[in-house]
């Protein structure tokens, strides 16, 4: 099944192509570049956006890989575009219409006649507004239209021997604030450090989101437990208050998608 899925990305592209990757470091566009780069002609680029709400370490991830496999490769450095600043609801859209813009200008220096993203076919079950930019700018999904899935995706990277096979999913900083809450860089500083900090002391894949003063981690499945253990749960405490954060909750529904997309309802009683 997955050897057909990658015969029909194969049959999208020629040898003639110059294709630009929109590349984050994540695994579905990683799997695309590994995919370009080994199973079709064409002549593959890769651009990074670097930005305050993007980890300084996933760019780095990024940079690594494309050097591992000889890709031409650039980081684009911006600033939080003013129209999304106060994290409106339909933040995703704008940011991907301004950043693919931007991919855009650049795929025309060098020439491509393609640009393409990683989304892949479980994200059409999820809220991703981000999307309608991609099809208003002509940018294509061959993960998404060959019908690789998210696991399909991480088993190839397995038989490629990718060290970020099983990566956890990690989407922008500005999906962990609230919607309409104004932005700032040190906002996004504490929460990047937070959570670099909890995935190295062993829970990889971690939220931290933040409600003004008060972080609510949310955990992937397995994890809680652990986390509750004492030794854990000051450590956590600790270095969470020393970058100015007054409360430290723990979500006991752990980690869940777009858990700030919507507003909680109220509980009947």
């Amino acid at each position: 099944m997955i050897r057909e899925k990658v015969e029909r990305f194969r049959k999208l592209f020629n040898d003639q192509d110059r294709v630009m990757v929109a590349y984050s470091g994540g695994v579905d566009s990683s799997l695309l570049l590994y995919l370009l780069a080994g199973e079709t002609g064409s002549k593959v680029f890769a651009v990074t956006i670097k930005t305050p709400y993007i980890p300084q370490w996933e760019v780095d991830e990024a940079a690594e890989i494309c050097k591992s496999l000889n890709i031409d490769h650039r980081i684009i450095s911006m600033p939080i575009p003013g129209t999304i600043i106060s994290n409106p609801p339909d933040r995703c859209y704008r940011c991907k219409k301004i950043l693919f813009s931007r991919i855009t200008e650049y795929a025309s220096e060098k020439g491509c006649n393609i640009i393409t993203d990683g989304t892949n076919a479980d994200d059409m079950g999820d809220h991703r507004p981000g999307l309608k930019a991609l099809e208003e700018l002509k940018v294509l999904s061959p993960l998404l239209e060959s019908g690789f899935t998210k696991d399909d995706i991480r088993t190839l990277l397995r038989e490629y021997n990718s060290e970020i096979w099983n990566k956890p999913a990690y989407a922008c900083l500005l999906t962990r604030i609230p919607h309409d809450t104004e932005v700032s860089i040190s906002m996004l500083t504490s929460i990047e450090k937070a959570e670099r900090y909890i995935h190295e002391l062993g829970f990889p894949g971690t939220r931290v989101r933040l409600h003004d003063d008060l972080a609510r981690i949310e955990c992937p499945p397995g994890q809680l437990e652990k986390i509750f253990v004492a030794e854990n749960r000051g450590r956590i405490t600790g270095y969470l208050k020393s970058l100015g954060i007054s409360y430290v909750t723990l979500d006991l529904e752990g980690y869940r998608t777009g858990s700030l997309n919507k507003p909680e309802k109220p509980v009947k009683r």
